[in-house]
C-alpha cells in the first residue's frame, strides 16, 4: 500500500457514516451521509442474502458506520434487518417520508433512502425495530394462518345464509330456521343427485353441501392451529393469560404487537399510542378537550376492547368503575375508551415484566 492509499483510507475511516434504505419486493436503495448530513452517495441493491452483504459493504466503504435506517423492517426490509442484527449494527426503522416534503422535494427510491439516513441522523419518526427471530415472530406467522381461516369460515358461513335467502321454497322453509351447527351439518350431509345439476333446487343443495364442507374444513384447520397456539403462548407469558378477560388469542394478539423485545417500547403512555388508545389532544384557545384515536395497530385495539367487554360482564371492579363514571355523565362509548387505557396499562406491566426476565443479568 501506498503512502497515498495509507491516506485516503485514514480519511474514510475518519468521517462517520448513517445509512439509510429504501426498501421494495426486489430491490433496496441505500443512501449514505455523514454526521453533517452531506450525502455520500446512493446506489441500489438485490434483495436476497449477497445484495444484503454488498449493502451493507458498500454503507462501510465510506467510514465507520454508525446507524441505519430502515423503512418496513417487518416487511420488504425483514432481511436485511436480520443480517444487520447478526452483524451488530445499530439500526433503527423510519417511517415513510410525510407528504408535505414529498411535495418538496420529489418522490423516488434515491430520494426516500435519503431521508431515511437523515431522520435516522436527526432520531425523527424512527423506533426500534421488532426482533424477527424467537418465539413471538413463530406466533405471528401461525396467527397468520389461523386469522386467514377464521375470516375465510366467516365468509363461507354467509354465503350458505345468502344462498337460503334465494333458494326454492321448500329447501328454505327447512334451512332457513335452523342454527348455525345445525344448519352447516344439514348442508353438509345432504346427498344431491349431481345429474340434475340444471335445476335451481338440486343446484342450490350442491353448493349449500360444497360450501359446509368447507365450513367444516376450515374449522378443523383453526382447531388444529389453537392447539399449537395456546401451549406457545403459555410459554412466552404465562402472566399475560393470568389477567383477567384475556385467553390465548387476545394474548397472542399483545404479544404479536409488542414484538419479541417488548422494552423496546419505553413507557405505558407510548404502548397505549400503540394500540391506538391514548386520548389525543384537541384543545384551541378556551376549550380543552381530547379526540378519539384512530391511529396504531387496530388489531391490538380490539384485542384491547374484546377484554374490556368480557370485564364488564364478569368482573366486579369493571362493574363498579362504570356505575360511578356514568353517574359522573360518561357514555357508555366514553367509558369503554378509559377502560381500554386502563387495560392497556395492566397488559404493558404483563409483557414489560416477561421481557426484563429474559434480559441476561448485567454483571457486578
Amino acid at each position: 500500500m501506498t503512502a497515498v492509499q495509507a491516506e485516503r483510507q485514514a480519511d474514510s475511516s475518519a468521517v462517520e457514516v448513517v445509512g439509510g434504505v429504501d426498501t421494495h419486493k426486489d430491490t433496496h436503495t441505500a443512501a449514505a451521509v455523514d454526521t453533517a448530513g452531506r450525502v455520500l452517495g446512493s446506489a441500489q441493491f438485490p434483495t436476497d442474502a449477497a445484495g444484503y452483504r454488498a449493502l451493507l459493504r458498500w454503507l462501510r466503504g465510506f467510514g465507520t458506520l454508525l446507524l441505519v435506517g430502515v423503512e418496513g423492517t417487518g416487511v420488504y426490509g425483514a432481511g436485511l434487518a436480520r443480517l444487520l442484527a447478526a452483524q451488530g449494527v445499530a439500526m433503527v426503522e423510519v417511517d415513510r417520508p410525510d407528504r408535505k416534503a414529498r411535495r418538496w422535494q420529489g418522490k423516488s427510491d434515491p430520494v426516500d433512502a435519503e431521508a431515511a439516513a437523515r431522520a435516522a441522523l436527526a432520531r425523527v419518526r424512527t423506533g426500534l425495530p421488532k426482533h424477527r427471530d424467537g418465539r413471538v415472530e413463530a406466533l405471528r406467522a401461525l396467527r397468520v394462518a389461523r386469522r386467514s381461516a377464521v375470516g375465510q369460515r366467516a365468509d363461507v358461513q354467509r354465503q350458505i345464509k345468502a344462498l337460503i335467502v334465494t333458494a326454492p321454497e321448500s329447501l328454505r322453509a327447512q334451512l332457513r330456521a335452523l342454527p348455525d351447527r345445525e344448519l352447516i351439518k344439514v348442508c353438509a350431509d345432504q346427498r344431491p343427485d349431481r345429474a340434475g345439476a340444471g335445476d335451481p333446487g338440486t343446484a342450490t343443495k350442491i353448493a349449500l353441501r360444497s360450501l359446509a364442507r368447507r365450513h367444516r374444513a376450515l374449522s378443523v384447520e383453526i382447531a388444529d392451529l389453537d392447539e399449537l397456539l395456546g401451549p406457545l403462548v403459555a410459554q412466552i407469558n404465562p402472566g399475560l393469560l393470568a389477567l383477567k378477560g384475556i385467553g390465548p388469542d387476545v394474548a397472542g394478539q399483545m404479544l404479536v404487537t409488542a414484538g419479541e423485545n417488548a422494552d423496546r417500547l419505553t413507557n405505558e403512555a407510548a404502548f397505549a399510542m400503540l394500540c391506538g388508545v391514548a386520548p389525543l389532544p384537541a384543545s384551541s384557545g378556551r376549550t380543552t378537550r381530547h379526540r378519539l384515536n384512530r391511529g396504531g395497530d387496530r388489531a391490538a385495539n380490539s384485542a384491547l376492547w374484546r377484554i374490556v367487554i368480557t370485564r364488564m360482564g364478569t368482573d366486579d371492579r369493571t362493574k363498579n368503575y362504570i356505575a360511578r363514571r356514568t353517574a359522573q355523565g360518561l357514555t357508555k362509548p366514553e367509558i369503554i375508551r378509559c377502560l381500554k387505557r386502563y387495560v392497556a396499562r395492566e397488559v404493558f406491566l404483563a409483557l414489560t415484566s416477561a421481557s426484563a426476565e429474559k434480559r441476561p443479568a448485567k454483571a457486578a
